[in-house]
Formats: structure tokens, sequence, C-alpha cells
């Protein structure tokens, strides 16, 4: 029975031992084989691959073509790895330069004095020679040929003084745009200078037009196309307008003032000592 009970250990122990023999073992690394295949065990069994093939496997692998050549252009002390290799995503496109807030505002400044006179953009026009006159107290020092005030264009260029065109401009912007709920697009204008007697009358003293002082205004041109005349149009709104020019201007007169004025507005700035004259 113990013989029986040996017996079996015996050969039990010879196949466990085969079990573990003949179990699977990962193939011996073939350049190890050349090198010392005296240290493997059952390195006879293997057949090795042939040499010129195990030390091509051994070298590394050469640089992806015209990589030394980028790399040599890459400037000392930029890292540019990840461009060369097309790992790096690429970056948003820069954003336009847009001229600074304050440099704008200069150039729309600059913009809006293009073409104006007597220091204020918002008159246009043009300066113009001194005009000599051979009778006494006509003529124009520091003239201007103004053609468009605070955005409204002249009927015809009117020759005038600066003080004349501010007050014109001031009109134009405060008094009649109010008014007409900014739709004036034109001032219809009768007369500007001009050297001749106040009324046109024989002996009297020279008018303010031959000093280049005063201005006359007929009516106006509206958006729409319509036309609004002083002659047969003297209504509230141009009443209104009409009596807003007096302190503007040193003078006002208009039709009912004198008998002179019925199809027009004449405004001046002659100063008086009792302070605006308007009729």
């Amino acid at each position: 029975m113990k013989a029986a009970l040996v017996a079996l250990l015996v050969l039990g122990g010879s196949a466990a031992a085969e079990g573990v023999d003949r179990s699977p073992r990962p193939v011996p690394n073939p350049a190890y084989l050349l090198a010392a295949p005296a240290l493997v065990p059952d390195a006879a069994t293997v057949s090795p691959a042939p040499v010129a093939e195990v030390i091509s496997s051994l070298r590394p692998q050469p640089r992806p073509g015209g990589l030394e050549k980028k790399t040599a252009a890459v400037p000392d002390g930029k890292d540019e790895g990840l461009d060369l290799l097309g790992l790096r995503p690429e970056e948003p496109a820069a954003e336009p330069e847009t001229k600074p807030k304050k440099k704008r505002k200069k150039d729309k400044a600059a913009a809006s004095k293009k073409g104006s006179v007597c220091g204020v953009a918002a008159i246009k026009g043009e300066k113009i020679a001194t005009i000599k006159s051979k009778v006494k107290g006509c003529g124009l020092k520091d003239g201007v040929r103004v053609t468009s005030v605070a955005g409204v264009r002249l009927s015809q260029a009117a020759t005038i003084d600066c003080a004349t065109a501010k007050a014109l401009a001031v009109w134009v912007d405060q008094v009649v745009q109010p008014a007409y709920g900014g739709s004036v697009v034109e001032l219809k204008v009768a007369a500007h200078y001009i050297c001749r007697t106040r009324n046109n009358v024989k002996g009297a003293k020279v008018s303010e037009h031959g000093r280049g002082k005063a201005i006359d205004i007929a009516g106006f041109v509206l958006d729409s196309g319509k036309t609004v005349s002083v002659a047969g149009g003297f209504n509230k709104t141009m009443r209104r307008v009409y009596k807003g020019a007096c302190g503007i201007f040193g003078t006002t007169l208009g039709p009912g003032s004198d008998g002179y004025h019925e199809d027009h507005m004449h405004f001046d700035t002659a100063g008086y000592r009792s302070g605006p004259y308007c009729r």
C-alpha cells in the first residue's frame, strides 16, 4: 500500500514538472541569443534572425524627412518643436489693428473742420481778399464767402464778415431748425454784400450790406422739397424764427417793420448802445 502511494506521488510530480516545462514562455531576444547563446536555456531550439535584420532593429529610426533642416532654421532660444512636428494647434489670426479712440476723435474733428471758415466747423466757405471801395463807408476786410451754416446750404454764396456768419449759424441751429423740426435744408438768400445806401434811398447812410455785416433771407427750402417764403407765407412758425433772431443779430427787420422788408427778413450785426434793434 505504501509502495503504491509512493509511486503515485512520483508520477504526479513528474507530470507537474512536465506541465511547468511545457508552459508558454516568452521568445528570447534574438540579439541576446547571438551575444550569449550559452546563457539562454534551450537556445539551440530558437532560430536566430539574420544578423543584418537584428542590427537594423536595434538602430533608432531616422527622423522625418527635412526635420534636421527645419530644426537648424529655428533661432536659438525659440521653442518650436511642436510646430515642426505638427502637434501644436493653429493660433487664431491676429485681429486687425484699430486706431485708438483718441486718434479717431481727432481724425473726425479734423474732417469736420475741412472747408470751414471763421474758426467754426459748422460754417463752410472760403476766405476772400479785402474788398475796397471808392464809396466812403463801403468795403470789407477779412471777409468770407459762406456756402452753408449748421449743415444748411445757402441758395447763393454769401459774402459777409465772420461776426455775421457766426450769428447766422447760431440762428439756424438754435432757432430755425427747432421751429421746423430739423427739416430745413436751404436758406433762400436775397442779398448779402453790396455797396449801397439804406433801403436804396438816395442820400441815406451806407447800409450794413455795404460793410459785409448784413444778410437778407427770403425763405426756406424743406427736405420735402417745399419752399416756404416770407412773401405771402409769414405765418406763425416764420414769425417765431424771425423773433428768435432778435438778440442774436443787432438788427432784425421783416414784414410790417417799415414797409421795405415785406418779402424778406433783414439781419445785421451792427451794434447799438441801447441794445438790439428789432421791429
